[in-house]
């Protein structure tokens, strides 16, 4: 008897089946109330006691093999019927991966480095923890100038001098005027940082594009076509006014408005019902910015301008909260594509 529980092993061991009837009924065979193993148990005490502990033990050994086996099949067929569940037949291609799509901010900013590039703008940068020299008085902003006061600044540390995040780019133009001589004709696209209250219309970080045009004999009229023909390629519009305005660093100075046009109802409620927006400032380089970066005034002149990036891109898409562009939100974010 004791060999045909061996001889059950054997037959045990060299099942297989991946169909799970097969393996129900292979499981009522051997595991069932009327079952192989059941039958071997009932004539147990029939056994003559010396044989009793082998007895036991080889049909131990096949009630174990039998229900480890079934188990084991059972798992492999649940296993794969669950991966296919989630991943569905696996010998099919793959769905095209979703190559995502620019920010809005990123595709702004390359479209105006790109209009610029055209007549002859290089791209500068550098570095967004700045000095007080390179931000402020180089600038014509010395100490205790009341103009400061129009940047709110985060200063990183007071002494034993100020270290800040930079409140604008014109920092970057400081540094290339340092390093270049005239002609000079570069664009200087960066983050900056202001100490402002976070709202609809305004955050304490934002992007800025500021352009630097320095050789002889350069005029406001140079700077205003150039203007010009900026807002006839990123805007369409060809009607421009410069309103006369302060910046430390520019005299004269000048407040750049496009316009916009009358047509829709979004036309009147952005531009309060008169037709014209805003979109950068601009102005002369004053002789005293010249002088701390080491050029001739009375040999050069030039122009600058700039402009945020945000106010830009809001214009553009018509996007009515500045906060949108900073809670990557995929929703948002996947409305924009361009090549650029």
């Amino acid at each position: 008897m004791i060999q045909e529980i061996k001889s059950h092993i054997k037959e045990v061991e060299a099942f297989a089946s991946e169909e799970m009837q097969q393996i129900e009924e292979f499981r009522i065979k051997y595991l069932g109330k009327k079952g192989i193993l059941n039958d071997f148990f009932k004539v147990f005490k029939e056994v003559p006691n010396n044989e009793k502990k082998e007895f036991g033990k080889t049909l131990n050994q096949l009630k174990d093999l039998a229900t480890n086996k079934v188990n084991n099949l059972k798992e492999a067929i649940e296993s794969k019927q669950e991966e296919k569940g989630i991943y569905g037949d696996l010998t099919r291609p793959a769905e095209p991966a979703g190559i995502g799509s620019r920010h809005p901010i990123s595709i702004v900013k390359n479209q105006i480095i790109e209009i610029f590039a055209n007549i002859g703008f290089n791209v500068s940068e550098g570095p967004e923890i700045e000095d007080d020299w390179h931000n402020f008085t180089a600038l014509n902003l010395p100490e205790h100038h009341p103009a400061r006061d129009m940047q709110d600044t985060f200063f990183v540390q007071r002494d034993p001098k100020d270290i800040l995040l930079r409140t604008h780019t014109s920092s970057v133009q400081v540094r290339y005027m340092e390093e270049n001589q005239p002609p000079i004709r570069t664009i200087s696209p960066g983050r900056v940082f202001r100490n402002e209250d976070i709202s609809a219309r305004s955050h304490c970080i934002f992007h800025q594009v500021e352009g630097l045009y320095i050789d002889k004999n350069v005029s406001f009229s140079d700077l205003k076509q150039t203007l010009l023909y900026f807002t006839k390629q990123l805007f369409g519009k060809s009607k421009i006014r410069l309103r006369p305005s302060y910046f430390p660093f520019t005299e004269p100075s000048a407040e750049v408005d496009i316009y916009w046009g009358l047509e829709t109802e979004t036309d009147y409620r952005i531009t309060k019902g008169t037709g014209w927006l805003e979109i950068m400032g601009c102005g002369m380089v004053d002789p005293n910015v010249l002088k701390n970066c080491k050029i001739d005034p009375e040999k050069y002149s030039g122009f600058a301008f700039g402009m945020g990036i945000e106010r830009i891109a809001m214009l553009l898409y018509q996007i009515g909260d500045i906060r949108m562009f900073y809670e990557n939100d995929i929703r948002f974010l996947e409305q924009f594509k361009s090549s650029i």
